[in-house]
């Protein structure tokens, strides 16, 4: 007689075994109908499971957060139906949701495109209409193989002989309709909606391996309702505008070129905003009592073997042979492993701790060149890392720290929403489960004296320690994960790191691995998309333009620009003789924050017309006036509040 235990605490038992579905029901008929699936002892599963033995249930409705990856997971099923049905001898092999959508994967002799899309969607919503339940089957391995085979789907049936024999062969069938699939799904098609839409296609390989067969690739998007789809398409073309890709082409920021992949061709106004923005986290870093330090970039595989790095990185690394020397070199893809080479150097005294070791390390990782994405995922790049070395005691009072020096950061940038995941431990790690343990539950004591309310990322720690991951919200409601801090008492030991204690015993030192802006290429590339390029004033790669409107006024615009220069902005004067309006709609463009108009008039009265980007308006202004109110506006904000 199973007793189902509800959120609320209340109790229900049955007679024997009951399905969600009567669950549902008992409770009240608006439960029945909006219950899509439930949870059951904290298993996401079918409402139509059979619950046998007493149970905690929590029933999934289209508002909660698990019912949009149900619904693009069925999306996903009613996509590869509608393709069979309209293009038959196709075959099916894997289709799973992801984030903001699904994708199915398709063997064809003629690939899909983007114009069979619109054959696709109308189908696909005749599928939604005729609300065919969702309905899960067992059946033995050697049946499964041979339908699917006997239908041509040679791609499930090694699927299917892959699996574990010990596994259940499920199958899940809407209609006519079926795949091989582990669930869970909603309850019919129809709680699939219609708020879907066909994206993309792509290629990809059968397993990933380029050995196999090229199957294409369908991307889509699916939401619980109209109103959310309009907003996530909305969203897409915003970013579209605000491709950083795009712009750093229009604004003259930097390159990329087939002879040094992923790596960044930095052009002169792309590095003023790069050494602002450095310039800017050092001095953040020196009121905060950090040491910056600077290790080298080929470092012998000893060092990575030693660390761990080498079993779990090796595939990342670029790698150097010395053939004279028979040593093999890696290029660094992080810097922990020198920051404790520089601790180790000499004897350390628990006086010294915490130790905060800084540096603008230059690293450098393999990554595919498909998976390449302009300033976000490149070979080359540059983190702004950091390593507390500290005791156990001391973690609290550096992750307080390190939370408030995070959250100024984000603030000056820009970024006011910041929430917070806690990593533990991975499937893959180094150090015992004691020492997870430890870490784990000194990194959550940290959080509540740090006043860091969380949300769990499971199984997502570095392979030597739990983490918490900083994750901003950009102007256009796009997540990006940043900030790292990460407890680490795996690495020290590996690596023979340790500190003579008040009792003048040696001791390991906690390692406390941070970021805040993560890779500096990544984060410039999140800042231009935040703000479009138009950078506020103190991190503009040009701040202002003096244009002439006449050649008389040329001797006074560069006049105006060096006067500006002087008083330490950033000033360049256009005295082509182009149409005024021509060069303002090209610095526009090149999203120069403000341009300053000068002709004879202004010549003989010793003033400027300010333009702001984005406005038609102008203000007739003195040349002090200006270097008074741009001087403000263009100082950094950490040294605005010092002022």
């Amino acid at each position: 007689m199973p007793a189902i235990t509800l959120p609320d605490g209340s109790v229900r038992s049955f007679d024997g075994p009951v399905t969600g579905t009567t669950v549902a029901e008992s409770i009240g008929a608006g439960l029945a109908k909006a219950a899509l699936a439930m949870e059951v002892d904290g298993q996401l599963s079918d409402i139509r499971q059979t619950i046998k033995a007493d149970a905690k249930v929590r029933f999934i409705t289209r508002k909660d957060p698990e019912a949009l990856e149900l619904i693009r997971h069925d999306a996903a099923h009613v996509l590869a139906e509608a393709v069979q049905e309209l293009f038959p001898g196709t075959q099916v092999t894997i289709g799973p949701s992801i984030e903001h959508g699904f994708y199915y994967d398709f063997f064809r002799a003629e690939p899909f495109t983007p114009e069979d899309f619109a054959a696709i969607e109308a189908r696909m919503k005749e599928i939604v209409a005729r609300a065919e339940p969702f309905e899960r089957e067992v059946w033995p391995r050697d049946a499964a193989i041979a339908f699917f085979e006997e239908r041509g789907e040679s791609f499930k049936g090694e699927l299917i002989r892959d699996l574990p024999e010990t596994e259940d062969i499920s199958i899940y069938r809407q209609g006519q309709w079926l795949d091989l699939c582990r669930g869970p799904h909603l309850r019919t098609t129809r709680d699939v909606g219609t708020a879907f839409k066909l994206m993309k296609v792509a290629g990809a390989y059968w397993r990933g391996d380029h050995r196999n067969p090229m199957l294409t690739r369908v991307y889509g998007t699916a939401w619980r309702d109209q109103k959310e789809l309009d907003a996530y398409l909305l969203q897409l073309e915003e970013a579209e505008k605000r491709d950083h890709r795009r712009i750093g082409r229009e604004m003259g920021l930097f390159h990329f070129q087939e002879e040094a992949v992923g790596q960044v061709f930095w052009h002169a106004k792309g590095w003023r905003v790069y050494s602002v923005l450095q310039d800017y986290m050092r001095r953040a870093q020196t009121r905060h009592g950090y040491q910056e330090v600077r290790t080298p970039q080929l470092v012998d595989r000893g060092l990575w073997e030693a660390s761990g790095h080498w079993d779990k990185y090796r595939h990342h690394m670029f790698v150097a042979t010395v053939e004279d020397e028979d040593k093999t070199l890696a290029l660094k893809p992080m810097n922990c492993p020198c920051h404790v080479q520089i601790f180790r150097h000499g004897l350390r005294s628990y006086r010294e701790l915490p130790l905060r070791m800084a540096e603008f390390g230059a690293c450098h990782r393999y990554e595919p060149s498909g998976a390449l994405h302009g300033l976000m995922r490149v070979r080359g790049f540059t983190q702004d890392d950091a390593h507390i070395f500290c005791t156990e005691d001391q973690i609290a009072a550096e992750t307080v720290q390190f939370v408030q020096m995070l959250h100024e950061v984000y603030q000056d940038l820009g970024f006011e929403h910041v929430r917070v995941k806690f990593a533990d431990r991975p499937e893959q790690r180094a150090g015992s489960e004691a020492v997870w343990d430890k870490a784990e539950a000194a990194l959550r004591e940290a959080c509540t004296v740090a006043g860091v309310d969380y949300e769990y990322n499971p199984g997502e720690g570095a392979f030597y320690g739990p983490k918490l991951e900083f994750v901003l919200r950009d102007a256009i409601g796009r997540d990006w994960q940043c900030g790292t801090l990460q407890v680490d008492l795996v690495l020290p030991e590996r690596l023979d790191a340790s500190y003579v204690g008040e009792d003048s015993a040696k001791h390991r030192p906690v390692m406390l691995h941070r970021a805040i802006l993560g890779s500096f290429e990544r984060f410039l590339g999140i800042l231009i998309e935040q703000h479009a390029g138009r950078f506020p004033l103190w991190l503009a790669p040009v701040q202002v333009v003096v244009a002439s409107i006449v050649s008389d006024a040329a001797p006074y615009a560069q006049d105006v620009a060096a006067a500006l220069r002087n008083a330490g902005l950033v000033a360049e004067a256009d005295v082509r003789n182009d149409k005024i309006n021509a060069k303002v709609r090209e610095h526009s463009v090149g999203r120069v924050p403000v341009i300053l108009v000068v002709g004879r008039r202004e010549a003989e009265e010793g003033t400027v017309a300010m333009r702001r980007l984005g406005s038609q308006a102008q203000e007739v202004l003195t040349l002090d006036q200006v270097i008074a109110a741009l001087s403000h506006e263009a100082t950094p904000p950490d040294l605005r509040r010092k002022a």
